[in-house]
C-alpha cells in the first residue's frame, strides 16, 4: 500500500542520517560511503514512487518548490 511505502521511505531516510553520521565518524558503520550513496539513491527512488502513486508529477513539484524557495530567499536579503 502507499502507506507501507511511505513507512519504508521513512525507514530509509533514517538510514541516510545514520550513514551521514558514520561518514563523519559519529556512528559505528563500516563502508559508510558506499551505503550512503546507495541509500541516497534509494530515497530519491522512493520519493518518485510515492509521487507517482499519489498522482503527483515529481518534476513539477520540485520546480514549484524551487520557485517558491527562491522567492523566499530573495525576499529575506
Amino acid at each position: 500500500s502507499v502507506e507501507e511505502d511511505a513507512l519504508a521511505y521513512l525507514t530509509d531516510a533514517g538510514l541516510v542520517g545514520r550513514n551521514v553520521m558514520a561518514q563523519q565518524n559519529r556512528w559505528p558503520i563500516s563502508n559508510s560511503q558506499d551505503q550512503l550513496e546507495h541509500k541516497l539513491g534509494e530515497n530519491i527512488w522512493w520519493l518518485i514512487v510515492l509521487a507517482e502513486r499519489s498522482q503527483i508529477d515529481i518534476k513539477e513539484a520540485v520546480e514549484k518548490f524551487l520557485t517558491k524557495t527562491e522567492k523566499l530567499v530573495h525576499r529575506s536579503r
